[in-house]
């Protein structure tokens, strides 16, 4: 049973954070955009879905307003880079650092409960299983909406638009030759980075049942882990989507991050994601993989010469 719960949980959070590393996908390697905003619209799509479920908007409205609100968010990091010249990294800062304070002055205070609400996640179907068998319907219910965000992205990345919207970050001169804004382009793949994750936010608070403002911390360090897992995955395995490695690469973080959590215990979890997370950058940069073949390949001279 404990094997079970401890499954259900690795999946569902995997998804979830699945759709917070779609969005981050869009601006680190579509855009090449150092988006550090995530930060604060995590928690900004939490507030919002909170606040209009306790004031008795139906919970499907509720989840398109917090991806409105992401939008919203992720135009304004875009407004600061592009409109004011700031470097792309301080304005994903300053649109972070000004949510905090927006979000707790949406919430009127540090939490917003909801428990006794009906959501995607907490309604009368739901609740008339038992524990582990609620907490799969709920595994399901996440995995439904985490694969309509994928098809969309993908259906998006595959029209006019979508095409431009990659080549502003792999070769914005032809974007301008084609008499094109890349800015604009810009503006769009943040607003959309940030609708995503500001829904994964309502999703997370679903799940909890709970808005609480501190549930954004290490948001983009997690995403941008689970991004990289998943990029290394689609490119050793043929003809697989980006897309789909980075929902593989976020449920293999969490199954990585509950064992070790499990084994040194809850107290060291930000020390554990920054470990895993260094552990992750240097398997991109390749260091791993030439250590071993310098490793395997000396045995190999010895041998040879033995």
């Amino acid at each position: 049973m404990f094997f079970l719960n401890q499954v259900g949980t690795v999946l569902e959070m995997g998804f979830i954070y699945a759709v917070v590393a779609l969005g981050v996908y869009i601006t680190y390697k579509i855009l090449d955009f150092p988006d550090l905003s995530v930060d604060g619209t995590f928690p900004l799509g939490g507030v919002v879905f909170s606040v209009l479920l306790t004031a008795g908007c139906p919970w499907a409205v509720a989840m398109v307003a917090s991806f409105a609100a992401g939008c919203a968010a992720g135009l304004v990091t875009g407004l600061l880079h592009v409109k004011l010249k700031i470097n792309g990294l301080l304005s994903g800062i300053i649109t972070m650092t000004a949510l905090l304070s927006v979000n707790y002055l949406i919430a009127g205070g540090p939490m917003v409960s909801f428990a006794k609400e009906t959501t995607l996640l907490q309604n009368g179907f739901v609740n008339g299983f038992d524990r582990l068998g609620a907490a799969y319907i709920q595994v399901a219910l996440t995995l439904v909406l985490l694969a309509a965000c994928k098809v969309a992205l993908d259906l998006f990345l595959k029209t006019k638009m979508g095409f431009l919207l990659r080549a502003t970050g792999d070769n914005p001169q032809m974007v301008t030759q084609l008499g094109k804004n890349i800015d604009n382009y810009k503006m769009l793949g943040l607003s959309l980075a940030n609708g995503l994750v500001a829904l994964a936010g309502s999703l997370y608070c679903q799940y909890n049942s709970v808005f609480n403002s501190s549930m954004g911390t290490g948001t983009v360090v997690i995403a941008l882990a689970c991004v990289i897992i998943g990029c290394v995955v689609s490119k050793h395995i043929r003809r697989m989507k980006d897309t789909t490695g980075v929902i593989i690469g976020a449920v293999a973080y969490y199954a990585i991050l509950t064992v070790a959590m499990l084994l040194l215990g809850s107290d060291y979890t930000q020390l554990i994601v920054a470990v895993l997370f260094v552990l992750v950058l240097v398997f991109d940069s390749g260091l791993i993989g030439r250590a071993v073949k310098k490793l395997f390949g000396g045995r190999k001279k010895e041998e040879h010469h033995a």
